[in-house]
């Protein structure tokens, strides 16, 4: 219980800075467009680079990515199956944003710092890459397919450094090069702008509090899928893994559990706003799981742990 009531005081300044950014979107009229596209173009990619680059790499960990990436993606395209049947409003397409992955970065780092500490940390980037990767190709690809082509929808897919941020970081750390003295400063800053932006920018979108569920049917369906879905696979996993495979260590389990309980990413409502395809919908059901999870998160941390 002491645990619980100590993560739950840890999350209280990622709800202020929400907070904030509604302040600035309703009375200041920043816009949350301009800062999307400088979050998914530069600070995102940047966040991706300089995690992989700091992280103890072996082939058991660089899998690590793929993994949660092919869990993001399946659960991805079976709950846009799903969506497509019980959603008719056109906000379908950003369902497997929602389900897929997580607000792993901007909410997940702090939790999974206070958790793990510095060294738990870095296994958890690691395992958080994964949901980025994503967020950034099926993810993006699939809410794009809402409003484009399959030809100009893979065009934008390619557009996104993030991906390449990863696989440069991977090289680069492989081959035993690291980030100059001089520029860790800076990574470090980036790191701090992507906690505080991301979460402003779900302030930002939200322009009234009535009605932030919006689509019902979508919200219960999103809620679904990530809070009792995600779960249920990283509980399975690690019970596989522990009991039968033995390839990875409970840091590993745990951290892929955490990444299962998070609320909805923010960053999807950075994609439904750049691609414009129901961003108060997306912004709606991402303050709501990020309410949600302020309990949620406590609790089942300490079940789990």
């Amino acid at each position: 219980m002491a645990a619980a009531l100590a993560l739950f005081i840890k999350l209280i300044p990622l709800y202020v800075t929400v907070a904030l950014g509604w302040v600035a979107g309703r009375y200041l009229e920043a816009s949350g467009r301009h800062i999307a596209g400088i979050m998914l173009y530069i600070v995102t990619p940047s966040v991706v680079f300089s995690g992989v680059m700091a992280a103890p790499l072996s082939p058991e960990v660089i899998f690590l990515p793929f993994l949660t990436f092919g869990i993001a993606s399946v659960l991805g395209i079976v709950q846009l199956k799903l969506a497509r049947k019980v959603v008719t409003d056109g906000s379908a397409s950003i369902m497997p944003l929602c389900v897929g992955s997580g607000n792993t970065g901007y909410f997940g780092v702090p939790v999974a710092l206070l958790l793990f500490g510095e060294e738990g940390l870095g296994l958890y980037i690691v395992c958080m890459l994964g949901t980025t990767l994503f967020e950034n190709s099926v993810g993006f690809y699939l809410a794009a397919r809402g409003r484009y082509d399959l030809k100009a929808a893979l065009w934008r897919v390619a557009k996104l450094p993030s991906v390449y941020a990863f696989l440069a970081a991977v090289f680069l750390n492989l081959s035993g090069i690291r980030i100059p003295d001089m520029f860790v400063p800076l990574f470090d800053n980036l790191r701090g702008a992507y906690s505080i932006l991301g979460m402003m920018i779900i302030g930002m979108s939200i322009t009234s509090f009535r009605g932030l569920a919006g689509n019902i049917r979508f919200t219960g369906l999103a809620f679904f899928g990530k809070f009792v879905v995600w779960p249920l696979v990283a509980i399975l996993f690690w019970w596989l893994d522990a009991n039968v495979l033995g390839i990875y260590e409970p840091a590993v389990h745990k951290a892929m559990f955490l990444i299962s309980i998070t609320p909805i990413a923010a960053n999807t409502v950075v994609i439904a706003t750049l691609l414009d395809t129901s961003p108060r919908q997306a912004a709606g059901t991402v303050l709501l799981t990020t309410l949600f999870a302020l309990a949620f998160i406590p609790v089942m941390i300490s079940l789990a742990f």
